[in-house]
């Protein structure tokens, strides 16, 4: 199972669109694919006691046994938020580390996508994130995807439009499928 996650709680984000492109595409590709958007994570995850076992939101549990432990690989669209990667995504994971922690990452494969309004595509937060999950023992493929320029390559419906774009994408999941 493949767990795609849009790395943003932002309402109506990009990341959103450009997952929804790769969930269709592993689809038609006959992957087991789902989808987790960081807008979709309990509010009630944040708190004081979420770094015990016994403070754990349950809703998160579920969220955790779903997305992480029954994935063996994980895709993640990263949009650039202040040279970075969005702070949510962090917190996501560190609130699943608290429990089944080898189980969430250890061994994993994953695959990033970053995407940006501007010129770089997040390549440092593509990077940011590729530390954190190979300290947690994902191994992270080597061909990460950056989507510069994000809001010029889709049309009015949030569909990508640019042939290079689409090409880079399709070879990036042709990879990560065999990976």
């Amino acid at each position: 199972m493949i767990s795609i996650i849009v790395a943003t709680n932002r309402k109506g984000a990009t990341s959103a669109k450009i997952a929804n492109h790769y969930l269709h595409l592993f689809q038609s590709k006959g992957a087991e694919v789902q989808l987790l958007d960081m807008q979709d994570l309990p509010n009630s995850m944040l708190h004081n006691l979420m770094y015990s076992l016994e403070g754990q939101d349950k809703d998160l549990s579920n969220i955790q046994d779903k997305y992480l432990i029954g994935a063996t690989k994980m895709l993640f669209v990263v949009p650039e938020y202040n040279g970075s990667f969005p702070g949510i995504v962090k917190l996501f994971i560190d609130a699943c580390s608290i429990r089944s922690n080898a189980e969430n990452f250890r061994g994993k494969r994953a695959a990033i996508v970053g995407v940006s309004s501007g010129r770089a595509g997040n390549l440092r937060g593509m990077e940011h994130l590729t530390g954190v999950l190979n300290y947690l023992g994902v191994c992270v493929m080597p061909n990460r995807l950056p989507i510069s320029v994000v809001e010029s390559l889709l049309n009015e419906e949030g569909s990508i439009t640019d042939e290079g774009t689409l090409k880079a994408i399709e070879q990036q999941i042709e990879e990560f499928i065999k990976f």
